[in-house]
């Protein structure tokens, strides 16, 4: 089947699934991830996606989380770390430790247990933003908790994947300057963001007008080129270079593409004042529907594709499934919802969507999986069915409780 045709039958797929959250109430990204996951099971999609789908995928969750950004206020952002510090701890901690304690009880096996609690420690922060904007809660102190402790949880869990997964295979041992290496990648990163932010694309502005060369520069002098003709290229360019900033760094590009919107402010698109425009607002518009419509879709219904069903190995492993999924869903919410009532000072029903928002298992679980059972070999086919199951049960389970929860949550 040609690439474009498989595009072609996502497309369709997302118009299904759209259809479907229309008629039940229901978020689009669970019906997408359902979606996904019936119709490669019923032949409908291929059960390996093509390399060109797959970076599609990626491209769509990278505009995402760009848009996301984008909408997000940089203040609040900041002020989100100094009260998601404790969120992100305990939060990771208590998957961990569940994962890994239920994993030796199931399998007995050191290494296996090790990666079952490193595949479910991170958060898969594009999922609940997603869903957080479906509902109309992507603008709160809750979202704004929830991300940034999600950004804290990848630093800390990519650099645990880089310092125990070479220990796990027998590729290497535990390595102080390797520690120190990882965290000096995630410090150098943000400083460049930041330095982007402040200095860079208002250069012409600020401290750096003085700089040759550097001093003519300015953001909103790109933005306006060819009577904005070219905005909403220019931003997209953005976010994928610092998606590929934050790839180089050791993170997934979408956490880099989050920032790039971050930095980006609405005063750069103070140009044309004679035409009767709003550009800030047209190249929001025009980025949600992309992110939103037809390319960030294709990423959700990739994701449900994953999990393809052998009925004999689906009910082997149901009970220990159904098991850890249990465990995880409570110590993940319970854990993250008392962090961020009692470290970060949220009132109670923003501490419980913080919670149900930390739920969802995506990027970093299915590369610790991709590890450990496709590279490696360490995990046998049982624990990898499980981990799949389990993390489709918790993507499952972040639209649902936020949808249910958002009764009782007042907008801040």
């Amino acid at each position: 089947m040609h690439d474009i045709a498989v595009l072609a039958l996502i497309w369709t797929t997302v118009f299904f699934a759209s259809y479907l959250a229309h008629k039940t109430r229901l978020t689009p990204v669970l019906w997408y991830l359902f979606c996904g996951t019936f119709f490669v099971n019923v032949g409908f999609l291929p059960e390996v996606l093509p390399v060109f789908i797959i970076d599609f995928a990626e491209l769509g969750i990278i505009i995402i989380m760009f848009a996301l950004g984008f909408e997000e206020n940089t203040a609040n952002f900041l002020q989100g770390i100094k009260r998601s510090w404790g969120i992100a701890l305990f939060g990771a901690i208590a998957p961990f430790i569940i994962g890994y304690s239920m994993a030796n009880v199931f399998w007995g096996d050191a290494n296996t247990s090790l990666f079952c609690g490193l595949a479910m420690m991170a958060t898969a922060v594009s999922l609940t933003m997603v869903s957080l904007k479906s509902e109309g809660l992507n603008n709160t102190p809750a979202a704004t908790g929830i991300m940034t402790s999600a950004v804290l949880d990848d630093i800390a869990s990519l650099a645990l994947v880089a310092i125990l997964v070479p220990i796990a295979t027998g590729e290497a041992t535990v390595s102080i300057d390797g520690i120190l290496l990882i965290l000096g990648k995630a410090v150098a990163f943000f400083a460049i963001v930041t330095a982007m932010g402040g200095w860079l694309f208002p250069a012409s502005q600020g401290v750096t007008q003085k700089i040759p060369l550097l001093g003519k520069l300015n953001l909103r002098e790109v933005l306006a080129m060819g009577k904005g003709e070219y905005t909403v290229l220019s931003l997209l360019l953005i976010a994928v270079l610092v998606g590929l900033l934050a790839h180089e760094f050791g993170f997934h590009p979408a956490v880099g593409a989050y920032m790039a919107g971050l930095i980006i402010h609405r005063e750069y698109f103070d140009f044309h004042k004679d035409e009767d425009r709003d550009y800030y607002q047209q190249a929001r518009e025009i980025i949600d529907n992309v992110a939103f419509s037809w390319i960030g879709p294709v990423f959700f219904v990739a994701l449900g594709s994953k999990l393809l069903f052998d009925l004999d190995t689906f009910l082997s492993v149901l009970p220990e499934a159904l098991m850890l999924f249990v465990g995880l869903f409570i110590g993940q919410v319970l854990s993250a919802a008392l962090a961020a009532r009692y470290t970060g000072n949220f009132d109670w029903p923003a501490s419980w969507m913080i919670g149900f928002g930390m739920l969802g298992r995506a990027e970093l679980a299915f590369v610790v999986m991709d590890i450990a059972y496709v590279q490696h070999h360490i995990m046998s086919v049982e624990a990898f069915y499980t981990l799949m199951l389990v993390a489709f049960m918790l993507n499952l389970s972040v639209p649902i409780t936020i949808s249910w929860h958002k009764r009782h949550f007042k907008m801040v």
